[in-house]
């Protein structure tokens, strides 16, 4: 087992700290965890990775632990974890007051966001779905996202997920939406970030559901009536060549 101290980055509002954890059993396989723990003047993060996929968050608000593996790893826990994560996030805000002081408030380094939706499963008019707001590449960890159906906007059915670190020192957050196809209705997901200079980046996405047209058939019947004709044809000129033998 190796532990390594991947990355300490740290700008005005943020001190950011990934402990990255690399278990080999040899040179062509290997996996990842890491504890992610971010603090800001106003908010907090502290959750567990595992080979990209979230396993375990605190929610601050709830004062505790969640457990957000799939179910089919089994029962995990993690003893100890919360109040681990709840004393570093207090130290954090103490060095990142003491940064502060340090580096007298150098400007941040700003990366702006590239939103995508789509939905998660293949879309059927009157089944529910869930729309995704995928949102990468941005820094700092620090974005707010909304939704609208036809114009108006939702809450309603929305999650938002922890923001996950990126190996460049970037991050990804995603925002979801359960909804119930209707077609002709249109959604929007809206993403507001520092590096967008108070223009947020909107993606919409409609309700389009293919439907079986006439096209094909009309066109294989034609196709199928030219061929008729053309063997009719061919036999005619057949028989006519061999009458004026």
């Amino acid at each position: 087992m190796l532990v390594h101290l991947s990355s300490i980055k740290m700008e005005l509002h943020r001190t950011i700290l990934t402990l990255t954890i690399v278990l080999s059993n040899s040179a062509a396989f290997e996996h990842e965890a890491y504890l992610f723990e971010a603090c800001a003047d106003t908010e907090e993060e502290v959750y567990i990775g595992y080979d990209e996929e979230e396993m375990w968050h605190i929610d601050f608000d709830q004062k505790k632990g969640v457990v957000t593996f799939p179910e089919l790893a089994g029962n995990m826990t993690f003893p100890g974890f919360y109040e681990l994560g709840v004393r570093d996030i207090a130290i954090c805000k103490s060095d990142l007051q003491t940064y502060k002081k340090v580096f007298k408030n150098p400007p941040p380094q700003l990366d702006a966001p590239q939103t995508s939706i789509y939905p998660k499963d293949n879309v059927q008019l009157g089944v529910q779905n869930t729309l995704v707001c995928h949102v990468t590449g941005f820094y700092p960890p620090s974005l707010s996202i909304s939704w609208t159906k036809n114009n108006v906007n939702v809450t309603e059915g929305m999650s938002l997920s922890q923001y996950h670190p990126r190996t460049d020192g970037t991050f990804n957050i995603f925002s979801t939406l359960k909804f119930t196809p209707a077609e002709g209705d249109i959604y929007s997901c809206t993403v507001n970030h520092r590096a967008l200079q108070g223009q947020p980046q909107t993606k919409i996405w409609d309700v389009e559901v293919a439907l079986p047209g006439v096209g094909p058939a009309v066109f294989c019947g034609m196709g199928l009536t030219l061929g008729l004709l053309g063997v009719t044809a061919g036999t005619l000129f057949l028989i006519k060549g061999k009458s004026c033998n």
